[in-house]
């Protein structure tokens, strides 16, 4: 069940709604970042939330929301390590790759380095617009999202190593 959306977006809102989920809107931006996400740690803990998940959210969450809250999934829209934050598909596209992928991985303090949970790629081929990859993606980015909700919600996912900084780094084992 999903109880809460909050969103720096407003456009969902109603969609939300529809499935009858609370919608909070806190905008974000570099100014308000601090304060906002405080806003959002609260709303968390008032919808006794375990698990957070980012879809289209572009922000960078601080050290200090990810020391309150931890269990955050990402969604990225590339098959990591390639293509890393803003802008993948272009930048795809911009180098003729012949695949592309979506990642979801469990966030930490580094930019799209957490521990990977599920990836998935798909074949693009020179006929391709960005459009194209895009649309591609966005199918893509919602399967493998939703296996990693699965695997995480059925205690399938064991984190493992170091920091990201290390050589190695933190790893998962997903057990099938």
């Amino acid at each position: 069940m999903i109880p809460v959306v909050i969103s720096n977006h407003q456009d969902l809102e109603q969609v939300a709604h529809d499935f009858g989920i609370n919608y909070h809107y806190i905008p974000i931006n570099a100014e308000n970042k601090l304060e906002q996400e405080q806003q959002q740690l609260s709303l968390l803990k008032q919808y006794k939330i375990d698990l957070v998940l980012l879809a289209k959210y572009m922000q960078v969450l601080s050290p200090d929301f990810l020391s309150q809250f931890s269990q955050v999934i990402n969604i990225h829209h590339s098959f990591l390590p390639a293509f890393a934050g803003a802008n993948p598909y272009h930048r795809a596209y911009k180098r003729g790759v012949k695949i592309i992928g979506a990642t979801a991985h469990y966030v930490t303090e580094d930019l799209d380095e957490g521990p990977i949970i599920e990836q998935d790629v798909i074949r693009v081929s020179h006929r391709d617009s960005v459009n194209d990859l895009i649309r591609k993606g966005k199918d893509l980015e919602r399967i493998v999202l939703a296996r990693a909700v699965r695997q995480h919600l059925e205690s399938r996912v064991l984190v493992y190593g170091q920091s990201a900084s290390s050589e190695l780094g933190l790893r998962t084992v997903v057990f099938d």
